[in-house]
Protein backbone atom coordinates (compact mmCIF):
# COMPACT_ATOMS: atom_id res chain seq x y z
CA UNK A 1 0.00 0.00 0.00
CA UNK A 2 2.57 2.52 0.97
CA UNK A 3 4.47 1.35 -2.46
CA UNK A 4 1.80 2.44 -4.22
CA UNK A 5 0.96 5.40 -2.52
CA UNK A 6 5.31 6.75 -3.28
CA UNK A 7 4.30 5.62 -6.73
CA UNK A 8 1.24 7.64 -7.74
CA UNK A 9 3.22 10.65 -6.00
CA UNK A 10 5.96 10.43 -7.96
CA UNK A 11 4.05 9.79 -10.71
CA UNK A 12 2.09 13.14 -9.58
CA UNK A 13 5.23 15.40 -8.73
CA UNK A 14 6.55 17.87 -11.10
CA UNK A 15 9.36 16.90 -13.14
CA UNK A 16 12.13 19.03 -13.17
CA UNK A 17 12.59 20.64 -16.73
CA UNK A 18 15.44 23.31 -16.27
CA UNK A 19 17.90 21.15 -14.87
CA UNK A 20 21.74 20.62 -15.79
CA UNK A 21 20.90 18.07 -18.76
CA UNK A 22 17.82 19.26 -20.23
CA UNK A 23 19.75 22.59 -20.69
CA UNK A 24 22.55 21.07 -22.41
CA UNK A 25 19.61 18.72 -24.21
CA UNK A 26 18.22 21.93 -25.11
CA UNK A 27 21.56 23.88 -26.19
CA UNK A 28 22.13 21.33 -28.59
CA UNK A 29 25.41 21.07 -29.95
CA UNK A 30 26.93 24.14 -29.29
CA UNK A 31 26.22 23.69 -25.37
CA UNK A 32 27.48 20.19 -25.36
CA UNK A 33 30.70 21.36 -26.72
CA UNK A 34 30.93 24.33 -24.47
CA UNK A 35 30.04 22.28 -21.55
CA UNK A 36 32.75 19.54 -22.57
CA UNK A 37 35.43 22.21 -23.19
CA UNK A 38 34.74 23.29 -19.61
CA UNK A 39 35.00 19.57 -18.19
CA UNK A 40 37.95 18.58 -19.87
CA UNK A 41 39.96 22.62 -18.82
CA UNK A 42 38.70 21.74 -15.31
CA UNK A 43 39.48 17.78 -15.12
CA UNK A 44 43.62 19.50 -16.37
CA UNK A 45 43.45 22.21 -14.16
CA UNK A 46 43.08 19.97 -10.83
CA UNK A 47 45.56 17.39 -12.31
CA UNK A 48 48.39 19.83 -12.65
CA UNK A 49 47.58 21.23 -9.14
CA UNK A 50 48.37 17.39 -7.56
CA UNK A 51 51.02 16.39 -9.84
CA UNK A 52 52.86 20.16 -9.27
CA UNK A 53 51.82 19.62 -5.49
CA UNK A 54 53.36 16.55 -5.06
CA UNK A 55 56.44 17.53 -7.07
CA UNK A 56 57.00 20.46 -4.95
CA UNK A 57 56.96 18.45 -1.69
CA UNK A 58 59.11 16.43 -3.03
CA UNK A 59 61.69 18.91 -3.27
CA UNK A 60 61.08 20.32 0.04
CA UNK A 61 62.02 17.19 1.69
CA UNK A 62 65.17 17.52 -0.23
CA UNK A 63 66.10 20.60 1.30
CA UNK A 64 64.76 19.29 4.81
CA UNK A 65 67.18 16.33 4.23
CA UNK A 66 70.06 18.57 2.38
CA UNK A 67 70.28 20.52 5.54
CA UNK A 68 70.34 17.74 8.12
CA UNK A 69 73.29 16.08 6.28
CA UNK A 70 74.65 17.46 3.88
CA UNK A 71 77.14 20.01 5.19
CA UNK A 72 78.52 17.99 7.84
CA UNK A 73 80.23 15.82 5.24
CA UNK A 74 83.96 16.16 4.89
CA UNK A 75 83.98 16.93 1.01
CA UNK A 76 81.27 18.00 -1.95
CA UNK A 77 81.47 14.47 -3.21
CA UNK A 78 80.93 12.71 0.02
CA UNK A 79 77.84 15.02 0.95
CA UNK A 80 76.57 14.52 -2.65
CA UNK A 81 76.49 10.51 -1.86
CA UNK A 82 74.45 11.45 1.46
CA UNK A 83 72.06 13.27 -0.99
CA UNK A 84 68.94 11.04 -3.56
CA UNK A 85 69.92 10.63 -6.53
CA UNK A 86 67.72 12.26 -8.52
CA UNK A 87 67.36 14.85 -5.87
CA UNK A 88 67.40 18.42 -6.92
CA UNK A 89 69.74 19.62 -4.67
CA UNK A 90 72.50 16.74 -5.75
CA UNK A 91 72.14 18.38 -9.06
CA UNK A 92 73.41 21.30 -8.10
CA UNK A 93 75.79 19.54 -6.40
CA UNK A 94 76.72 17.49 -9.40
CA UNK A 95 76.75 20.50 -11.76
CA UNK A 96 78.85 22.88 -9.24
CA UNK A 97 82.11 20.24 -9.08
CA UNK A 98 81.67 19.35 -12.50
CA UNK A 99 82.29 22.73 -13.57
CA UNK A 100 85.21 22.76 -11.30
CA UNK A 101 86.75 20.19 -13.48
CA UNK A 102 85.83 21.46 -16.71
CA UNK A 103 86.95 25.05 -15.96
CA UNK A 104 90.61 23.29 -15.48
CA UNK A 105 90.51 22.21 -19.37
CA UNK A 106 89.46 25.21 -20.84
CA UNK A 107 92.32 26.64 -23.02
CA UNK A 108 90.84 30.15 -22.85
CA UNK A 109 91.15 31.50 -19.45
CA UNK A 110 87.93 32.51 -17.68
CA UNK A 111 87.87 33.47 -14.44
CA UNK A 112 86.94 30.35 -12.14
CA UNK A 113 84.37 32.34 -10.20
CA UNK A 114 81.86 33.51 -13.06
CA UNK A 115 82.37 29.91 -14.77
CA UNK A 116 80.84 27.94 -11.62
CA UNK A 117 78.59 31.11 -10.83
CA UNK A 118 77.49 30.47 -14.58
CA UNK A 119 77.16 26.73 -14.57
CA UNK A 120 75.45 26.80 -10.97
CA UNK A 121 73.09 29.10 -12.03
CA UNK A 122 72.09 27.34 -15.42
CA UNK A 123 71.34 24.27 -12.85
CA UNK A 124 69.20 26.50 -11.02
CA UNK A 125 67.49 27.61 -14.11
CA UNK A 126 66.84 23.84 -15.01
CA UNK A 127 64.70 23.32 -11.76
CA UNK A 128 62.81 26.07 -11.72
CA UNK A 129 61.92 25.90 -15.14
CA UNK A 130 60.67 21.70 -14.51
CA UNK A 131 58.69 23.26 -11.36
CA UNK A 132 57.17 26.16 -13.53
CA UNK A 133 55.78 23.62 -16.28
CA UNK A 134 52.21 23.64 -16.06
CA UNK A 135 51.65 26.67 -14.46
CA UNK A 136 51.25 28.31 -18.20
CA UNK A 137 48.56 26.46 -18.38
CA UNK A 138 46.46 26.87 -14.84
CA UNK A 139 46.91 30.82 -16.22
CA UNK A 140 45.22 30.47 -19.32
CA UNK A 141 42.20 28.00 -17.91
CA UNK A 142 41.93 30.87 -15.16
CA UNK A 143 41.95 33.82 -17.83
CA UNK A 144 39.71 31.82 -21.02
CA UNK A 145 37.17 29.53 -19.17
CA UNK A 146 35.03 32.56 -18.28
CA UNK A 147 34.49 33.87 -21.60
CA UNK A 148 33.74 30.29 -22.93
CA UNK A 149 31.05 30.12 -20.29
CA UNK A 150 30.20 33.81 -21.41
CA UNK A 151 30.18 32.22 -24.95
CA UNK A 152 27.48 29.77 -23.63
CA UNK A 153 25.87 32.40 -22.24
CA UNK A 154 25.39 34.83 -25.43
CA UNK A 155 24.07 31.55 -27.24
CA UNK A 156 21.21 30.93 -24.46
CA UNK A 157 20.30 34.25 -24.44
CA UNK A 158 20.24 34.14 -28.56
CA UNK A 159 18.27 31.38 -28.43
CA UNK A 160 15.50 32.51 -25.61
CA UNK A 161 15.32 36.04 -28.52
CA UNK A 162 14.62 33.34 -31.03
CA UNK A 163 12.28 32.30 -29.09
CA UNK A 164 9.78 35.25 -27.64
CA UNK A 165 10.32 36.36 -31.67
CA UNK A 166 8.62 33.34 -32.69
CA UNK A 167 5.74 33.38 -29.81
CA UNK A 168 5.17 37.31 -30.14
CA UNK A 169 5.16 37.17 -26.67
CA UNK A 170 7.72 36.73 -23.66
CA UNK A 171 6.36 34.25 -21.59
CA UNK A 172 8.03 32.31 -19.01
CA UNK A 173 7.59 29.13 -20.42
CA UNK A 174 9.10 29.90 -23.52
CA UNK A 175 12.25 31.54 -22.46
CA UNK A 176 13.10 29.77 -18.97
CA UNK A 177 15.20 26.44 -20.86
CA UNK A 178 17.33 29.32 -22.65
CA UNK A 179 17.42 31.46 -20.29
CA UNK A 180 18.62 28.68 -17.59
CA UNK A 181 21.16 27.56 -19.99
CA UNK A 182 22.76 30.76 -20.48
CA UNK A 183 22.91 31.25 -16.56
CA UNK A 184 24.16 27.54 -16.05
CA UNK A 185 26.93 28.19 -18.82
CA UNK A 186 28.48 31.26 -16.53
CA UNK A 187 28.50 29.37 -13.38
CA UNK A 188 30.42 26.45 -15.01
CA UNK A 189 33.26 28.84 -16.63
CA UNK A 190 33.43 30.87 -12.53
CA UNK A 191 33.68 27.56 -10.98
CA UNK A 192 36.54 26.25 -13.70
CA UNK A 193 38.63 30.01 -13.70
CA UNK A 194 38.33 30.66 -10.09
CA UNK A 195 40.10 27.04 -8.82
CA UNK A 196 42.32 27.34 -11.45
CA UNK A 197 43.26 31.40 -10.57
CA UNK A 198 43.77 29.92 -7.11
CA UNK A 199 45.63 27.39 -7.71
CA UNK A 200 48.14 29.13 -9.75
CA UNK A 201 48.79 32.08 -7.27
CA UNK A 202 49.52 29.32 -4.32
CA UNK A 203 51.52 27.66 -6.57
CA UNK A 204 53.91 30.05 -7.88
CA UNK A 205 54.42 30.91 -4.28
CA UNK A 206 55.39 27.61 -2.93
CA UNK A 207 57.96 27.80 -6.12
CA UNK A 208 59.39 31.36 -5.03
CA UNK A 209 60.24 29.84 -1.51
CA UNK A 210 61.84 26.92 -3.44
CA UNK A 211 63.71 29.25 -5.88
CA UNK A 212 65.29 30.91 -2.88
CA UNK A 213 65.98 27.98 -1.34
CA UNK A 214 67.92 26.53 -4.52
CA UNK A 215 69.52 30.07 -4.83
CA UNK A 216 71.08 30.10 -1.11
CA UNK A 217 71.92 26.50 -1.53
CA UNK A 218 73.93 26.82 -4.89
CA UNK A 219 75.75 30.29 -3.47
CA UNK A 220 76.70 28.29 -0.48
CA UNK A 221 78.49 25.79 -2.97
CA UNK A 222 79.76 28.37 -4.90
CA UNK A 223 81.74 29.97 -1.79
CA UNK A 224 82.62 26.53 -0.40
CA UNK A 225 84.35 25.95 -4.15
CA UNK A 226 85.71 29.36 -3.88
CA UNK A 227 87.04 29.03 -0.71
CA UNK A 228 88.69 25.05 -1.27
CA UNK A 229 86.06 24.27 1.45
CA UNK A 230 86.69 27.32 3.71
CA UNK A 231 83.38 28.79 3.55
CA UNK A 232 80.59 26.60 5.28
CA UNK A 233 76.71 28.34 6.03
CA UNK A 234 76.49 29.66 9.46
CA UNK A 235 73.78 25.93 9.76
CA UNK A 236 76.57 23.84 8.93
CA UNK A 237 78.85 25.84 11.28
CA UNK A 238 76.55 25.39 14.36
CA UNK A 239 75.84 21.81 14.44
CA UNK A 240 79.42 21.52 14.23
CA UNK A 241 79.82 23.59 17.71
CA UNK A 242 76.56 22.13 19.12
CA UNK A 243 77.87 18.34 17.99
CA UNK A 244 81.17 19.28 19.83
CA UNK A 245 81.71 17.63 23.68
CA UNK A 246 81.06 20.48 26.10
CA UNK A 247 84.64 21.22 27.79
CA UNK A 248 84.39 19.56 31.84
CA UNK A 249 84.23 22.50 34.38
CA UNK A 250 87.29 23.80 35.96
CA UNK A 251 88.30 22.90 39.20
CA UNK A 252 86.79 25.47 41.92
CA UNK A 253 90.41 26.50 43.48
CA UNK A 254 90.59 25.95 47.34
CA UNK A 255 90.83 28.47 49.81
Amino acid sequence: MLIEILAAAGEGAPQNAFGLMEALEQGGAIAWATFLILVAMSISSFYILFSKLFEQNKVMKQGNAMRATFWRAGSLKEGAAKLEKNSAYRQIVDDGIRAEEDHARLTDPVEAHDWLHGSLARSEGLINSKLASGLPWLATVGATSPFIGLFGTVIGIYRALIKIGIAGQASIDAVAGPVGEALIMTALGLAVAVPAVLAYNWLQGRNKRIAEDLSAFSNDVLGYISSDGGVKPVVATAAVKSAAPAKPAAPAAKK
